[in-house]
Order: C-alpha cells, then sequence, then structure tokens
C-alpha cells in the first residue's frame, strides 16, 4: 500500500509529467524556417511506363539533423513514404547509404547538409542498373568480390595447438588503409573504366581488396591470386584517372592498390 508521503511524491511527479508536455505542445518555436530543397531521382519499376523524375521536397533545416541521410528520413517519415533508399548504421561504417549527391558520390550519413545550397541533388550510384528510387543493384559488384575469394588460404596447415595464425606488427600494418574499406562501391562507381566495361573489369573496390590479400603475410596463396589478376580486362582497365581516391568516403586509397598489384605482376 502507498503511504501518504508516497502519493504525494508521485502526484507532483504526474503534475510535472504533465506540465513539461504542455510545455513542448504549447511553445512556439522562435526561429524562422530554414528551407532546403532536395531534388530526389525517383523511378518505381512498378510503373515501367513512367520515365525517371525529379521530386523536390522543402525540408526545415531547423528540424533537421545535420546530415543529408536526416533529411531523406524526415522526408520519408513525414512527406513520401514511398522514397525508397538504404541505410543501416548512420556511422560511415555499413556503406550502406551510398549515392550521388550534388555530383560526388559519397555516404549520405557522413555528407552534411549545406545550408547555403539553392537545392541538393541526390542520384543513386552512377551506371548501375537501378531497382527503386535511390536503391542500385549490387549484385554484379558482390559477383566481382566474391571472384577474388576474400578469405585467407594458409599456405600450411595449422600446427598442433596452434590457436592462430600470427603475424608481426609489421607485417599487420600492411593492411592499413585497405582493411578498412566498407563495399560502398563510391569508387568503382566513380570510375569511367568501371562505367563502361562492369561486367568484365573488377574496378577499384575489389582490386584493392585483392591486393588486401595479397598483401597478408598470413596468405600462402599469393601467386595464385597474381595469377587470376594477370589479365587485360580484370585488371589494366584502370588508367589512374584516381576518381577512386578522390570520392571515397573513408579516405583509403584505390588508386595506389591498383599500382601495387601491377608493380608485383611486373615483378613477378
Amino acid at each position: 500500500m502507498l503511504t501518504n508521503l508516497s502519493r504525494r511524491q508521485l502526484t507532483k511527479s504526474n503534475v510535472a509529467i504533465r506540465s513539461l508536455a504542455s510545455l513542448k505542445q504549447g511553445t512556439p518555436s522562435n526561429k524562422a524556417e530554414k528551407l532546403s530543397y532536395f531534388k530526389i531521382y525517383r523511378w518505381d519499376p512498378e510503373n515501367p511506363m513512367q520515365s525517371p523524375y525529379l521530386s523536390t521536397y522543402p525540408v526545415d533545416l531547423n528540424e533537421c539533423g545535420p546530415m543529408v541521410l536526416d533529411a531523406l528520413i524526415k522526408i520519408k517519415n513525414e512527406q513520401d513514404p514511398t522514397l525508397t533508399f538504404r541505410r543501416s548504421c548512420r556511422e560511415g561504417i555499413c556503406g550502406s547509404c551510398a549515392m550521388n549527391i550534388n555530383g560526388t558520390n559519397t555516404l549520405a550519413c557522413l555528407s552534411y547538409i549545406d545550408p547555403k545550397a539553392k537545392a541538393i541533388k541526390i542520384y543513386p550510384l552512377p551506371h548501375m542498373f537501378v531497382l527503386k528510387d535511390l536503391v542500385p543493384d549490387m549484385s554484379n559488384f558482390y559477383e566481382q568480390y566474391k571472384s577474388i575469394e576474400p578469405w585467407l588460404k594458409p599456405g600450411a596447415p595449422k600446427k598442433e595447438g596452434q590457436a592462430e595464425f600470427l603475424q608481426t606488427v609489421e607485417d599487420r600494418s600492411k593492411l592499413d588503409g585497405m582493411y578498412e574499406c566498407i563495399l560502398c562501391a563510391c569508387c568503382s562507381t566513380a570510375c569511367p573504366s568501371y562505367w563502361w566495361n562492369a561486367s568484365t573489369y573488377l574496378g577499384p573496390a575489389v582490386l584493392m581488396q585483392a591486393f588486401r590479400w595479397i598483401s597478408d603475410s598470413r596468405d600462402g596463396a599469393t601467386a595464385k591470386r597474381l595469377e587470376q589478376l594477370d589479365d587485360p580486362l580484370k585488371l589494366y582497365r584502370c588508367h589512374t584517372i584516381m576518381n577512386c581516391t578522390k570520392v571515397c568516403p573513408k579516405h583509403l586509397n584505390p588508386g595506389k592498390a591498383i599500382a601495387n598489384i601491377k608493380k608485383q605482376l611486373a615483378g613477378h
């Protein structure tokens, strides 16, 4: 049973909660609207007679988070629930929200909204088949990644009682700048060679991951991995334009990794 003291405390708590709720509902915002306009690519496969088009959505930046992904989520929640895009971690780790924002491939969760821009144009990653709106078909990209067999292939089985395949600190440091890749495909879809040869050229992201395993001191399949890449279409479509390195949201250097593969093949 409640004592008189606990009843008084409960009553005061309820009054405080009701007062706070009424304050939130009844207090008008003193800030003037700070509108930004988002022009977003739209295409619905269920309406094939409708050509792709841009839809414009106004967003009050006073009531929105600082990132483009915040605006997209706000638009979907409050204006147009049919808007389709991928997102997951919101921390630049998963790579799901890769798209072309104002002409540059990037992650929506890491892209700040420019309050001075008259309009922010958002498209899916370029030169990929579109499933719907901002969602590209990543099937070919993932098949190419699978083709390089991105897993450890030890040269010898574990010895009795061996728990792990160890490497020195120096050998481990050789993987820096490659293992951080999140496979968002921003780099590959910024590469003109990949645009025109996506069925044969592996592209910057996949080639950098290939070099990540070539560089791993614990791997015993280096020669075979290099042999599989020694192909005029898989590897040598790269002309060192370096678009890949410019757009990488993780600040990696796929162009350098591709050059290192070519060096190793030249000296092999």
